[in-house]
């Protein structure tokens, strides 16, 4: 088994008020990873999710498709070794600072 790993995305475009928040929410809870989703200060919207790197590719598929009502126009994406410091996904407040 390999150790889980981190990824952490910030999506660009028409990404808030559009449901995108829920969206990750869910789509993360199905896939049983942690961590956190967030809108930024500057309009843009923010994932940090921690668990098997297949999990993580299909969450990252799934936010450079977004939900219906938004419009990506960049998903920046980096990936790193897991902090373990989530005991669950949610949504935090916007322009949540980071862990």
């Amino acid at each position: 088994m390999t150790s889980p790993e981190r990824l952490e995305a910030t999506v660009r475009g028409r990404v808030q008020g559009v449901g995108f928040r829920y969206f990750v929410l869910r789509e993360a809870m199905d896939l049983s990873v942690s961590g956190w989703v967030a809108n930024g200060p500057d309009g843009s919207l923010r994932c940090v999710a921690e668990g098997p790197r297949p999990q993580l590719e299909a969450l990252l598929h799934l936010i450079e498709a977004g939900p219906p009502s938004a419009r990506i126009d960049r998903v920046d994406a980096s990936w790193g070794p897991a902090t373990g410091g989530f005991a669950s996904f949610e949504i935090r407040s916007a322009g949540h600072s980071g862990d």
